[in-house]
C-alpha cells in the first residue's frame, strides 16, 4: 500500500499543504479548529513526515555528529554507549566516525558532517581548535572532548589526566612502592603527555627515579612493554599503564614471566573500563565513569542545539572537568592501613 504524503493529509483534512507544514512543525499560528483536522487526518492516514524534507523546510535534521579517534575498544563502545542513551531521549539519531587518531582524517570527517548534523561531539587529541574552526563552516554547535588548553573559551570537557596520574602513582607509593615504572600512550596524543606528566611529578616530588617504556593504548603493546620491563636488569615492583588495555597487557604479561601481581609487581589502570573487574587479578585502576561522561556530552550538545536558535541565550563556553577517581582491586593488593586516597575499594 502506497504512503501517505502530506498532499494526502491536506486533502483530507481541506487544508492548504503548507497548513499541514505548519501544524507538523510547530511553525507559525494555526487555528486549533484546523489543526485538530490535521492530526485526525494525519492519524487515519498513518502519515509519518519525510525527514529529509522535515529538515529543509525546519533547518534541523534530528541528528548528531560524533567523531572519535578510533571505534575500536571498550572506551569508546562505553562512550558511545552513554552518548546514545541520551540522544535517544532528546529524540536524535548518532552519526559515528573515526579519525584513526589523525588530525588530518578528523578535519576530513568534520567536512563530511556539515549540513548533515544539527550539532557534532568531537574527541580528537590532536585537533586544536583553530583546526577545528576552519574546517566547520558557519555556526554549527559543537562540544569538545579532551583537546587540552588549546580549547579554552569553547564548549569542552577534560578529563584531569594529570591529577589521576598522580593519585595512581602516589598511591603505588603509599603502599611501599619505589621502583614504579609507567607505560605510556602513543606519541603526540595529549591524554598520553598527560598522564605521563602526572606520573613524572609524582614520582619526583618522592624523590624516585622513572622508567617509561612506550605503548599505544593497545593491549597488544602493554604486553610488549610489561615484557621489555621484566627483561631490565632491576626489575620494577609497580607498573602505571596510561590506560586499562594496556595494563590488561601487562597482567598477562606477568603471568607468563611467572611473576606474581600483586606480590612481585603491583599494576594500576586508568579508565576503568569493564573488563577491568573481570580480570584476575582484578584491575585497580582511575575511574571516569565513561558511558556517564557520553551521556553528560550529549546532554550538552543539546543543549548548546537549543541555544542556537535563542538570540538571547549566554553562550556556552565552560571548560568542564572530568575527575578521576581511585578504584582499588586485587592488583595493588590490600589497601595499607591508615592510607588515605580519594577513592573506593572493589
Amino acid at each position: 500500500m502506497k504512503a501517505a504524503t502530506i498532499r494526502d493529509v491536506a486533502e483530507r483534512a481541506q487544508v492548504s499543504v503548507a497548513s499541514v507544514s505548519r501544524v507538523l512543525t510547530g511553525a507559525g499560528i494555526v487555528a486549533e479548529p484546523t489543526r485538530l483536522r490535521v492530526m485526525e487526518a494525519v492519524e487515519a492516514l498513518s502519515y509519518v513526515p519525510h525527514s529529509g524534507a522535515r529538515s529543509l523546510s525546519t533547518s534541523r535534521t534530528d541528528t548528531v555528529g560524533v567523531i572519535l579517534p578510533d571505534l575500536f575498544g571498550e572506551f569508546f563502545s562505553e562512550l558511545i554507549r552513554g552518548m546514545d542513551v541520551a540522544a535517544r531521549a532528546n529524540g536524535l539519531h548518532l552519526i559515528v566516525s573515526s579519525s584513526h587518531d589523525d588530525a588530518s582524517e578528523a578535519a576530513a570527517a568534520i567536512r563530511s558532517m556539515r549540513g548533515r548534523v544539527d550539532g557534532l561531539i568531537v574527541l580528537s587529541p590532536h585537533l586544536d581548535s583553530a583546526n577545528l574552526a576552519a574546517n566547520l563552516a558557519g555556526r554549527l554547535p559543537v562540544l569538545l572532548m579532551n583537546g587540552g588548553a588549546n580549547d579554552a573559551g569553547r564548549p569542552s570537557m577534560i578529563v584531569d589526566n594529570i591529577g589521576g596520574a598522580v593519585a595512581a602513582v602516589e598511591h603505588l607509593l603509599s603502599l611501599g612502592r619505589t621502583r614504579v615504572a609507567h607505560i605510556g600512550g602513543p606519541a603526540g596524543n595529549q591524554e598520553a603527555r598527560e598522564r605521563e606528566a602526572g606520573y613524572v611529578q609524582a614520582m619526583a616530588n618522592a624523590g624516585h627515579a622513572t622508567q617509561v617504556v612506550a605503548g599505544d593504548f593497545t593491549q597488544a603493546s602493554g604486553h610488549v612493554a610489561a615484557t621489555v620491563l621484566m627483561a631490565e636488569g632491576v626489575r620494577p615492583d609497580a607498573i602505571f599503564a596510561a590506560n586499562d588495555m594496556m595494563a590488561v597487557g601487562a597482567l598477562l604479561a606477568l603471568q607468563e614471566a611467572g611473576v606474581r601481581c600483586p606480590e612481585d609487581v603491583a599494576v594500576v589502570g586508568f579508565d576503568d573500563v569493564p573488563i577491568a573487574q573481570l580480570v584476575r587479578p582484578a584491575l585497580t585502576t582511575l575511574r571516569i565513569e565513561i558511558a556517564e561522561t557520553g551521556r553528560r556530552a550529549m546532554d550538552r550538545l543539546v543543549a548548546l542545539i537549543a541555544s542556537s536558535n535563542d538570540p538571547e541565550a549566554t553562550p556556552d563556553t565552560a571548560c568542564e572537568t572530568i575527575r578521576p577517581r581511585l578504584v582499588v582491586r586485587q592488583s595493588c593488593g590490600d589497601i595499607n592501613p591508615g592510607t588515605a586516597f580519594n577513592g573506593e575499594t572493589q
